[in-house]
């Protein structure tokens, strides 16, 4: 049976951990040993510990020496979470003791890209030493990042959510629907065009039951047609471009701001569909209660340039 978190948490120790990363680099308890500055029967002792804590065998000796199993696998992973969580504590210190610098993580959804750029190009200007990671996906994939406190914020909606109240938004941002295709797209050039024309036309959607995908869902449905069959479902900006790019035949929503740079550079063309339903607004968003750190501090203020709704 695996030991209760107190149990864990009491026991372990990073220098294990940094084992464990090692062991899992070189295969060997030797280098192992060599990388922590231990030594080996100090290293075989050490897992021995670690193993004997969790309860569990971690590693299998094979002829290429030591293998992490699945569970192995498993502990090296959170403990390379860990150790850059530890890293990502470092670099936030210095920032906060030498006044600037630090680190900001920071998720976005597609629509927010163009309008997180822009302000993080602005904050870096005047902080030139701030780490920033920038993560995309759905709002229902980002706010679980909010709440276990590896993002500072999140530009989504938080009406995704279960429980929405135990965000707060602090700004808020339209995002308006443009429809795209390829510029060979047998479609680009007529015009006016209709989303019955389109009934035959393969998709690329945004998953199921996120925003941008219901708005499609409805506009279908308020024109009496099926939601088109067999779409390919992502999230990702890079992707949804790719597969337009890759297939003349494919069509997309996407938001406006992100559509304009792909046109501005021949990637893409705009179809001339007018999309009648209005999306949510999305909006920079924090757990309730929890302090902004200085540099997300700093974002927010840049965030608030972008044309808000409200401050």
């Amino acid at each position: 049976m695996i030991p209760s978190l107190s149990t864990i948490s009491s026991r372990l120790r990073l220098r294990q951990l940094r084992l464990l990363i090692a062991l899992d680099e070189h295969g060997s308890l030797h280098k192992a040993a060599e990388r922590v500055s231990i030594s080996q029967p100090g290293a075989t002792k050490a897992l021995h510990e670690i193993e004997s804590t969790l309860g569990v065998t971690l590693f299998e000796r094979t002829p290429k020496g030591l293998e992490p199993n699945d569970l192995g696998r498993c502990v090296i992973r959170y403990a390379r979470l860990i150790h850059t969580d530890l890293a990502h504590l470092r670099e936030e210190m210095l920032g906060i003791l030498q006044g600037e610098g630090g680190r900001l993580s920071v998720g976005t959804i597609m629509g927010g890209v163009p309008m997180l750029m822009r302000a993080l190009g602005r904050l870096r200007e005047k902080q030139p030493q701030l780490s920033v990671e920038i993560i995309e996906d759905t709002s229902a994939r980002l706010l679980p990042l909010v709440d276990q406190g590896r993002l500072d914020l999140a530009i989504c909606r938080s009406s995704v959510s279960q429980r929405p109240d135990d965000y707060i938004c602090l700004s808020e941002h339209r995002e308006e629907l443009v429809l795209v295709a390829h510029p060979q797209h047998p479609l680009a050039c007529s015009t006016p065009l209709r989303l019955a024309d389109l009934e035959e036309y393969s998709w690329v959607v945004y998953p199921a039951n996120m925003p941008m995908r219901l708005l499609l869902e409805r506009e279908f449905s308020e024109a009496g047609l099926e939601f088109p069959r067999y779409p390919v479902e992502t999230s990702s900006t890079f992707t949804t471009l790719m597969l337009l790019q890759e297939d003349p035949t494919l069509v997309a929503l996407m938001p406006i701001e992100v559509a304009q740079f792909a046109i501005r550079n021949g990637l893409l063309t705009r179809l001339p569909l007018q999309i009648h339903s209005r999306t949510e607004a999305y909006s920079a968003v924090t757990r309730q209660g929890a302090a902004l750190t200085a540099p997300a501090a700093l974002l927010l203020e840049e965030l608030r340039r972008e044309n808000p709704i409200l401050d």
